[in-house]
């Protein structure tokens, strides 16, 4: 009965130290909370407006959504309504982090100020040369990113 215990506590400890992903690790957030107790995804730029319109709107935590631990922020009562509808179809690609940063295995900020969205999805760049760099070839850095999320999203940024 001690032995069995004994294996649980490590166990337990185990688990409790281990690494497991959270949603700072998934997503490119704001450091602190929000209003709605969870980390600010995209700046707080509207991604449906975004996505929809190509605008880059401030959203409002009057109109905030929460979707897999993370805070969105919406310009209207109608865009977060089509967000809760469909959050997957608006949520930024590789996370919200850099595209072109996640084609090479990193995790960089990924700005709203240089975005591209492309076939219905938003995919966002650490700078304006970044995004410039990515222009040259955007379908081969999406394609390069997309075979390295599935690697990397689950580690944290500064183990990358």
């Amino acid at each position: 009965m001690l032995k069995n215990a004994s294996i649980a506590a490590a166990v337990a400890v185990a688990a409790l130290t281990s690494s497991v992903a959270t949603a700072a690790d998934e997503y490119n957030v704001s450091s602190g909370l929000t209003a709605a107790s969870a980390p600010l995804a995209l700046h707080g730029v509207d991604t449906v407006a975004f996505i929809t319109t190509g605008n880059r709107i401030e959203g409002s935590a009057k109109f905030a959504a929460v979707h897999d631990g993370v805070a969105y922020y919406f310009s209207t009562q109608a865009n977060l309504d089509t967000f809760n509808a469909a959050p997957a179809e608006y949520i930024p690609q590789n996370g919200g982090f850099c595209t072109f940063g996640v084609s090479v295995g990193k995790k960089f900020d990924g700005d709203p100020r240089w975005a591209d969205v492309r076939n219905g999805r938003l995919y966002v760049f650490l700078s304006e040369d970044i995004f410039n760099a990515y222009m040259r070839d955007p379908e081969g850095a999406i394609a390069k990113a997309d075979a390295k999320w599935g690697e990397i999203r689950s580690t944290a940024a500064t183990e990358l």
